[in-house]
C-alpha cells in the first residue's frame, strides 16, 4: 500500500515539474515574442524618420530654388 502512495506521490511531483516548466517555457516565449515586436517598432520609426528626413531635404531644395528663382527674377 505505501508502494501505490509514493508512486501516485511521484506522479503528482512529476506532473507539477512539468507544469512549472511548461509555464516557464510560455512566459520565455512571450517575452521573446514581445522582444521582437519591439525591434519591428523600432525599425519602423527609423524607416520613418529616415523618410522624414528625405521629405524635409526635398523641401528645403525646393524653397532654395524659389528663393533663387524670385532673387533672379528682381534683378
Amino acid at each position: 500500500m505505501q508502494a501505490v502512495k509514493d508512486k501516485l506521490s511521484d506522479m503528482s511531483t512529476m506532473r507539477k515539474a512539468k507544469a512549472e516548466a511548461k509555464a516557464e517555457e510560455k512566459t520565455e516565449k512571450d517575452l521573446a515574442k514581445a522582444r521582437v515586436e519591439v525591434a519591428k517598432e523600432v525599425r519602423k520609426a527609423k524607416e520613418a524618420e529616415a523618410a522624414m528626413d528625405l521629405h524635409v531635404a526635398k523641401a528645403e531644395q525646393k524653397a532654395l530654388h524659389e528663393v533663387a528663382k524670385i532673387a533672379h527674377d528682381q534683378s
